[in-house]
């Protein structure tokens, strides 16, 4: 009996197929696992997580390492997600510039001009001078109240800013009605003695004034240079209940611009675009390069600062010089960035338009060669490099049930899509291109703005619902669901993710339609239009209906709605699609590492 090994070295997971060749030639698949990926995808902290693979599915089967005969690896290229932004202008205002949040309870409504002063310091004030009132929270909000309605018969206090949670607790005992903002945790930077403009939109409305540039302008009398620096401002308020704006006139207002940067594909043909063109047309020239050999950006710009940390930090875990990282693929798509606005008292942002990228890195090196030896010194085991990815997955993607040559897959993993054609006559055309389910994730994030990259690959991989009361939640797809025994009352009111067995709930206040939108779209935006490129480029004549049927493999291959949509998109072409079912039992999952088992069979070189 001899025990053989596939491994297949993904971004995300690493998955093992163990497979037994008899004495008599026979050949069966004896067992498999999955663990994540240790370190990035072809570099030497891959072993660990290999090694626990192995031996995880040879202790399924009661076996030891010292069983195995041999370790075949898949060929891995590293690929690495970043954000290059467009042209961005940054405003910066010194002494501070702005308030800008969303607490849930403001209270009053409207808007108000006047000069910022402080609680303890309304002694100061001047008659007929109209005032913005801020206060800490070492006053209670029954002293503050009283403290206001002692100086308002005198006084003209047009608005409060408060940096406890406690605006209606004080507005119930003013005297007036004036318009109050709340949860202001950095009220002592507020420069006291400049103009501010406050406003607090009524109850399921959000602020019209301080969210539009002329609208600051005509609080604040500004002039149309400053209302062409406040615009960042404008922007990040848009959609907020309640905000502040102050004028800081003696500060210093400069501009710093970083431009977008230029791309250079260096190819069959050399290319040139600038990023401020847009995915589409990135993509276009991207194309029209033919082979890559390299990718560069231009110097002192966003993107080139982008393609600079992409190779200093593949560089530092391949331990190879700079010079000798190429990047040789990428895939850019528009996308939404919040941008922090330097000179903002609460860290506020503003969306601005930017490409995502995924960039494909290969080293001069061999990577792969050197996994396969430090495995060898570990397991001493032998291990060899066997099989170009696709052309596995194609061979794995053959033991679904129901499948015939000619045939089409598509293998969606973490970092990158690959297409194979196996054609009946043994021939196969193949392409390994960036851009899969990381990138997906990294749009998820940024665009609704999360902390957590958690958060974001949970919201890429599981449906929603809307818990609305104790006894029922709404699904994204309008239907409602009904419960037995209450829900934890922790969940009312929150979007919470469908994950098996339990329900995970979304921490930050966005929509679920908002947050459906944006998952749906940047599902769209990266694995559709990679399931196009990268068929188009193995179709015979390049020409998509050439391709009878596809198979989907890989773990994004087990997302609940990316295989309808690739279903869907590739119907238009007349293409038979649905996911694989590797040897009639593991899913998607799996067919490289069962690849380089069947492989073996007829290869005979590395026996």
């Amino acid at each position: 009996m001899k025990l053989i090994a596939g491994v297949d070295i993904g971004n995300s997971t690493t998955e093992v197929c163990i497979g037994e060749i008899r004495e008599n030639g026979s050949f069966r698949f004896v067992s498999g696992a999955s663990r994540m990926t240790t370190g990035t995808k072809g570099t030497l902290p891959n072993v660990f997580g290999i090694k626990q693979a192995l031996l995880d599915a040879l202790g399924a089967v009661n076996l030891p390492l010292s069983a195995l005969s041999l370790v075949r690896l898949n060929e891995a290229a590293p690929v690495i997600g970043d954000t290059a932004m467009e042209t961005i202008t940054e405003t910066i205002i010194t002494e501070s510039s702005m308030i800008g949040h969303d607490p849930s309870t403001p209270a009053g409504a409207g808007e108000a001009v006047g000069e910022l002063i402080f609680l303890e310091n309304l002694w100061r004030g001047k008659p007929g001078v109209p005032y913005i009132v801020a206060v800490d929270s070492r006053f209670s909000y029954e002293e503050a109240a009283s403290r206001l309605n002692q100086f308002i018969p005198e006084l003209d206090i047009k608005g409060l800013i408060l940096q406890a949670d406690e605006a209606v607790l004080v507005e119930n005992r003013l005297s007036i009605r004036i318009p109050i903002v709340d949860e202001v945790r950095h009220i002592r930077q507020i420069p006291e003695g400049k103009m501010a403009a406050i406003e607090v939109a009524l109850p399921g409305t959000s602020i019209r004034m301080l969210s539009n540039p002329y609208g600051i302008a005509t609080l604040l009398g500004l002039n149309a240079e400053e209302t062409r620096m406040v615009t960042p401002i404008a922007k990040s308020l848009i959609g907020n209940r309640s905000a502040v704006v102050i004028r800081t006139p003696h500060g210093n207002i400069q501009e710093n611009v970083l431009p977008a940067g230029e791309i250079t594909f260096h190819g069959d043909t050399d290319r040139t675009v600038n990023i401020d063109a847009g995915a589409d047309r990135i993509m276009e020239e991207r194309s029209a390069a033919g082979e890559i050999r390299d990718i560069e950006g231009q110097n002192n710009t966003n993107v080139g600062n982008m393609f600079k940390r992409i190779r200093t930090g593949m560089a530092d875990v391949a331990g190879d010089g700079g010079e000798e990282i190429r990047i040789t693929d990428i895939l850019a798509v528009d996308t939404l960035a919040p941008v922090t606005i330097p000179g903002a008292l609460a860290g506020e942002t503003c969306m601005e338009k930017a490409v995502g990228i995924a960039a494909m890195v290969r080293t001069r090196h061999l990577p792969m060669q050197k996994i396969a030896e430090r495995l060898e010194e570990e397991l001493h085991v032998k291990a060899v490099v066997a099989g170009v990815e696709a052309v596995m997955a194609s061979l794995g993607a053959m033991t679904t049930p129901g499948t015939r040559l000619p045939l089409a897959i598509l293998d969606m993993g973490g970092g990158s899509t690959d297409a194979a054609v196996l054609e009946a006559d043994g021939t196969v055309r193949t392409t390994h291109q960036a851009g899969a389910g990381e990138l997906v994730t990294m749009l998820i994030r940024t665009e609704l703005g999360l902390e957590s990259r958690q958060t974001a690959e949970q919201i890429k991989k599981y449906p929603m619902g809307k818990v609305e009361s104790l006894f029922h939640m709404r699904l994204e797809n309008g239907a409602m669901r009904f419960f037995e025994e209450s829900i934890d009352p922790r969940y009312f009111g929150r979007v919470v993710l469908l994950a098996p067995g339990e329900m995970l709930r979304i921490e930050e206040d966005i929509t679920m339609e908002k947050i459906m939108d944006v998952r749906r779209d940047a599902k769209r935006k990266v694995f559709v239009r990679n399931a196009i490129r990268a068929l188009t480029a193995v179709a015979p004549d390049h020409d998509l209906r050439k391709i009878p049927n596809v198979v989907l493999v890989g773990g994004s291959a087990e997302d609940f709605e990316i295989p309808e949509m690739l279903t869907q998109a590739l119907s238009e072409y007349r293409i038979v699609c649905g996911r694989g079912n590797i040897r009639g039992t593991e899913g998607p999952r799996n067919a490289v590492a069962t690849g380089l088992l069947l492989s073996y069979l007829g290869a005979g070189k590395d026996r």
